[in-house]
């Protein structure tokens, strides 16, 4: 690396772009060159060290409605600046954004350039790039940027430079599944022993082959009679009775509540509103059919293609939600619908 700056392209979403909220999720493709938003705070960090030549910036609903486009105008961009390495977010717990910013990570290593994001552990794009791409863990929202973007400004620059990457545990990244050959004077039978005896004295330790857990989840056998079943609706999608009586959150919300709709044939606008930091909910405020489609369940319930519908509808909010919350609330919902007498749910989400 000369002495010159280093070259730095920053993409983030319409949000952090300065342009506005989900009501401008569908702002096509834009490159300003200059530090943007965040940006302006990494640029901060690197002071004469890096300078940030181009911002691209993209709503998040166009990224995922228009990836060929996208993808092409982003290949333009960095044959055009020409970065020694790209950056992108931080996306926090933002689930489309952080995808978005997986994508374009992802695109710039396939062209041979660093490129490192940052995002919530639990965020969606993680599971999907977190191979590909190196992600700086953050907190799920947008208030831990003070302390995300010093981080972020230091392993970007060292990425740059080209300086040898560590592993996870001792860098900081999220791990990516990939093994690296490295000299230990130890044997790996004296690795072994020194391990087993930390574990039986409970002293801290660390495996050298870390194997991920996942629950084995059985599935519920098929419903062999829909005309006999009786089936309920469940969403994600934040829909709740206009006001909101039970104060939802818009995200990171770990309670669930069920309403009646046994005397409702359709659900009318003005008397249900989405409550829901995840999508632009203009359009399910407009037609909340979009997310819990009772209109359509009540004439299979006419025909007598399913036997009855539940009394009840069950619904929270499904953005932001840890793991341990969303599994809870899981077990309660069909410890309910069990109680119901219940055959199966819809599960509807955004």
């Amino acid at each position: 690396m000369s002495n010159r700056p280093i070259r730095v392209v920053h993409y983030l979403n319409q949000f952090f772009g300065g342009i506005g909220g989900e009501d401008k999720a569908d702002v096509g493709w834009q490159i300003r060159e200059a530090p943007v938003g965040p940006g302006v705070g990494l640029q901060r960090q690197w002071g004469e060290r890096a300078r940030i030549v181009a911002t691209l910036i993209c709503g998040d609903n166009y990224f995922q409605d228009h990836i060929a486009t996208v993808r092409a105008e982003a290949l333009a961009a960095l044959k055009q600046y020409q970065p020694d390495v790209v950056v992108a977010g931080p996306a926090f717990h933002a689930g489309r954004y952080g995808l978005a910013c997986g994508q374009v990570c992802k695109l710039a290593v396939e062209q041979g350039i660093a490129a490192v994001t940052a995002m919530y552990p639990e965020n969606p794009a993680v599971s999907l790039y977190h191979r590909d791409v190196y992600i700086l863990p953050t907190g799920d929202s947008a208030a831990q940027m003070r302390d995300v973007l010093p981080r972020l400004a230091e392993f970007a620059y060292r990425l740059a430079c080209g300086e040898t990457i560590g592993p996870a545990h001792r860098e900081g990244y999220i791990a990516r599944g990939v093994r690296q050959v490295v000299w230990d004077e130890r044997t790996a039978a004296q690795r072994a022993v020194q391990m087993l005896r930390a574990k039986l004295f409970g002293e801290p330790y660390q495996s050298e082959v870390p194997v991920e857990a996942f629950d084995r989840i059985t599935p519920a056998p098929p419903v062999n009679d829909l005309s006999m079943a009786s089936l309920a609706i469940v969403t994600t999608s934040g829909l709740v009775p206009a006001g909101n009586p039970d104060g939802f959150k818009s995200m990171n919300e770990s309670r669930w509540q069920s309403y009646p709709i046994a005397d409702e044939q359709a659900l009318r606008a003005g008397q249900w509103e989405p409550v829901h930091g995840g999508y632009d909910t203009r359009f399910v405020r407009e037609n909340p059919h979009l997310v819990v489609p009772l209109d359509g369940l009540r004439e299979l319930e006419r025909e007598g293609v399913i036997g009855r519908l539940h009394p009840m509808l069950l619904a929270t909010v499904g953005v932001g939600t840890p793991i341990s919350a969303g599994k809870r609330m899981g077990e309660e919902i069909a410890d309910e619908l069990h109680r119901a007498n219940v055959s199966a749910a819809i599960l509807t989400s955004n």
